[in-house]
């Protein structure tokens, strides 16, 4: 790797980790309200969203090492798109954050080198199954986003906004992944990341 290459590479790290990113897209819960949160909805809510920043911190980690380690440079351009919309993402929790006068979760580089070496294993695998990898991934974070829908108060509409276009944007994901020749993950597979995605998920509500 070049010098260049590589501090490129370790600044998007670092705004990745520090929630430093700027969004292509408009935030979609700019335009709605959060008016009547007390302050036990607004903490759960920041909770929340800390959580969904997290799990970007975790998608920009993965797609990077998927798409570096890959050898088929359309999948390289797949995953480079999908990160760019990763980062959306990554840049609409982190402003939620903001506003509900919270923080980013204080792990998040243990969440990013954990993540980057799980799609580095899965793209040493074999596209195919590099591919069932992300598929998996996203059908459980769509899961866990449709349960947020369920959590977050129902009056705060910013939050509820951003995470209903995540949603959209992770099925896209899985189903692009899925058209390319993705492999099923095996069931003990699937088990694990789910193990390792509750362990995610209930400490950086918190932390």
């Amino acid at each position: 790797m070049r010098a260049d290459d590589f501090i490129i590479g370790f600044d998007k790290v670092l705004r990745v980790i520090g929630g430093v990113v700027s969004a292509g897209r408009s935030n979609p819960g700019a335009k709605a309200l959060d008016e009547g949160l007390s302050e036990a909805e607004r903490r759960h809510s920041a909770g929340l969203m800390r959580v969904n920043h997290v799990g970007e911190v975790c998608a920009q980690a993965l797609y990077d090492s998927q798409g570096r380690f890959t050898q088929n440079d359309a999948l390289k351009q797949q995953f480079a798109q999908a990160g760019r919309e990763e980062e959306d993402h990554l840049a609409w929790t982190a402003e939620r954050l903001r506003e509900l006068g919270s923080r980013p979760s204080i792990l998040n580089p243990f969440w990013y080198a954990g993540a980057y070496a799980l799609g580095a294993v899965a793209a040493r695998l074999g596209d195919p199954r590099s591919l069932g990898f992300v598929v998996e991934t996203e059908r459980q974070v769509e899961a866990h986003l449709n349960s947020h829908l369920k959590k977050l108060p129902l009056q705060d509409g910013k939050s509820r906004a951003i995470v209903e276009q995540m949603r959209a944007d992770e099925i896209a994901h899985g189903a692009a992944a899925k058209s390319k020749g993705a492999v099923e993950v095996p069931f003990l597979a699937r088990k694990a990341m789910q193990a390792m995605a509750k362990v995610m998920t209930t400490t950086a509500y918190y932390l």
